[in-house]
């Protein structure tokens, strides 16, 4: 029995488990994003997110805990330079996982886990985006605006119709000439 027992053991051996955990976080520190299953991605957030925190406090004993479980310099040394600075701020939660559907192959359920701090397309539409107040004031800016481009409608509209009454009086007299004219050629 398994009481209380939450930690996903992803069908492998502990040496095997603890070797794809460090490939994963070495790849996901370095590239800032990766694409896995869901299982798997669940299992790193639970491994990297405690290494990014003590990456907070850059001394020789968490670098060194630290590299205890990349054992990768090239990652050990982006995390403490540069992710460590943009995440300085931030009480946690620093990787987002992002459902892409299942994989061709095995039907497996695909995501795409980053570091929620690099995805720059996100971070630019929090930026833009703002939340607007309703009042009276921008309404009645917005209304006469309007009513503007309503008026300048309203005077094409008239022009295109008083053009469309002479061109057909126009045709009415040419009509009434060419009748005319066939009358007399009949009689």
């Amino acid at each position: 029995m398994r009481h209380n027992k939450k930690f996903n053991h992803l069908s492998r051996k502990t040496a095997h488990r603890k070797a794809m955990l460090s490939n994963m976080a070495t790849s996901l520190l370095i590239h800032k994003r990766i694409k896995t299953t869901v299982a798997k991605a669940k299992a790193l957030r639970i491994y990297v997110e405690p290494l990014i925190t003590k990456s907070k406090d850059d001394s020789t004993h968490s670098r060194r805990i630290v590299f205890s479980y990349l054992r990768s310099k090239e990652a050990v040394t982006e995390l403490f330079r540069e992710i460590s600075a943009k995440v300085a701020d931030r009480p946690g939660g620093y990787t987002r996982i992002i459902k892409l559907g299942t994989r061709l192959g095995d039907n497996a359920e695909m995501c795409m886990i980053e570091l929620v701090d690099y995805n720059e397309h996100m971070l630019s539409t929090k930026e833009t985006k703002k939340k607007s107040r309703r009042s009276r004031r921008g309404g009645a800016k917005k209304t006469e605006a309007v009513a503007e481009t309503a008026k300048v409608e309203a005077k094409e509209t008239k022009e295109v119709k008083e053009t469309k009454k002479v061109d057909k009086t126009e045709e009415v007299k040419d009509d009434k000439a060419d009748a005319g004219e066939t009358k007399e050629g009949k009689a």
